[in-house]
C-alpha cells in the first residue's frame, strides 16, 4: 500500500496551483466571543465547483500520463468529487463518466453535468458503487481515481491545510487545533500530512454527522469499523461505508480523536455561516463549524483551524437551515 507524504503535499501544490483557488482564511468576532477562542475558518466553498474536493482531483488527473488522459476516468460521488472530477477532466480535455445516487442533491447532479461529465445513478442503499466503478473501469479501460482512498487524491486534498497554516503565520498565530469534516477520510488524511510539516504541534481532529462516525469509532478501536445501514441522509457528501484503508493508515497515528454532530446542530451551522460568516454552506461542508458553536470542541483559549469544506446545498434543505 503506497502512502503519500508531506513531500507529496507540497508537489500537488505546486502541481495545482495554476487550476485552483488559493481560498481565503476567515475570522468573526462572533464566533470567536461564542467558543472563547480564536477560530480561523478555511472557507472552500469559495473553491471552483464549490468543494475542496476540486484539488485532490486536479492532482490525481494531472498526474496521469498521455494513455491515461486518452483513456479516460470514472469515479463515484454524491456530487462533491464528481464536480471536481468532470472540471479536473475538462481541463485536460478528458472524457469523465460519475456514478451518483439517484438521491444525490439536484444542484451537484446538474453542475457535475455542467461540466461535460456523464453521469450514471445508481441505488444508495442497494448497490455497491466501488463494484460498479471497477466494473466500468475495466470494461471500458477508463483510469479510476476513487474520491479518497488514493495517494494523489489525499496529497492534493492535504493543499488546503499548507494555505491555513501559512496564513494563520502571516497573522502571527499558531494553531493548537485543526478541525476537518470527515467521510472517508481523504481530506483529514492530506492534512494531518500538510500540518505533520507545516504545523507539526497541531492537534487533528475528525468532525462526522451522527451515525456516520466511523472514522471517530475506528480511531478508539484502532481497527477500520463500519456505519450501520441506515441514518440521516442530511450530509449527503460524509456518507462514506467505513474509512478508507489508505486514508486510515495515514489517520490513525495522527489524529487526536473525533467529534460528532447531529443534523440540528449542522442546521444552526449553515444558518450561523449565512447570517455572519455571508457564506452558503452545504450540510456536509458545515459540521465543524456545528461542532465549535455546539460546544462539542473546546476552544477556550486555543487557536482553532476549521474547515468550511462545501456549499453545495439544495434550495430546500438551505431554506430549512433559515427557517429553524
Amino acid at each position: 500500500m503506497q502512502l503519500p507524504t508531506y513531500d507529496d503535499v507540497m508537489a500537488a501544490r505546486a502541481r495545482i496551483a495554476p487550476h485552483v483557488v488559493r481560498t481565503p482564511m476567515l475570522r468573526h468576532r462572533l464566533l470567536d466571543e461564542r467558543t472563547g477562542g480564536t477560530v480561523l475558518i478555511k472557507a472552500e466553498p469559495l473553491q471552483r465547483t464549490g468543494s475542496f474536493k476540486l484539488r485532490g482531483a486536479t492532482n490525481a488527473l494531472q498526474r496521469l500520463d498521455a494513455a491515461g488522459r486518452a483513456a479516460g476516468v470514472v469515479t463515484h460521488s454524491s456530487g462533491n468529487h464528481g464536480q471536481a472530477t468532470a472540471c479536473a477532466a475538462a481541463t485536460l480535455g478528458m472524457r469523465a463518466t460519475i456514478f451518483m445516487p439517484e438521491d444525490a442533491p439536484r444542484i451537484k447532479m446538474q453542475s457535475t453535468r455542467g461540466w461535460g461529465a456523464d453521469i450514471v445513478t445508481y441505488d444508495r442503499a442497494r448497490d455497491d458503487r466501488d463494484a460498479l466503478t471497477r466494473a466500468f473501469a475495466d470494461r471500458e479501460g477508463a483510469v479510476l481515481v476513487p474520491p479518497f482512498d488514493h495517494p494523489d487524491v489525499i496529497a492534493g486534498q492535504g493543499t488546503l491545510a499548507l494555505e491555513l497554516a501559512e496564513d494563520a503565520a502571516a497573522a502571527g498565530l499558531v494553531m493548537d487545533a485543526f478541525l476537518a469534516c470527515t467521510g472517508g477520510g481523504g481530506l483529514i488524511a492530506g492534512c494531518a500530512l500538510a500540518l505533520e510539516g507545516a504545523s507539526p504541534t497541531t492537534q487533528i481532529y475528525a468532525v462526522e454527522p451522527e451515525g456516520w462516525d466511523d472514522t471517530a469509532r475506528s480511531l478508539a478501536s484502532g481497527a477500520r469499523l463500519a456505519n450501520a445501514p441506515g441514518g440521516s441522509t442530511l450530509c449527503d457528501s460524509l456518507l462514506s461505508k467505513m474509512p478508507g484503508e489508505i486514508t486510515f493508515a495515514v489517520n490513525q497515528p495522527r489524529l487526536s480523536g473525533g467529534l460528532v454532530v447531529t443534523d440540528a446542530e449542522v442546521l444552526a451551522a449553515i444558518a450561523f455561516a449565512f447570517s455572519h460568516l455571508k457564506l452558503v454552506v452545504e450540510p456536509g461542508g458545515a459540521v465543524c463549524l456545528a461542532a465549535l458553536l455546539a460546544g462539542k470542541f473546546d476552544a477556550k483559549g486555543r487557536v482553532v483551524g476549521a474547515v468550511i469544506s462545501g456549499g453545495n446545498v439544495d434550495a430546500a434543505v438551505f431554506n430549512r437551515a433559515l427557517a429553524a
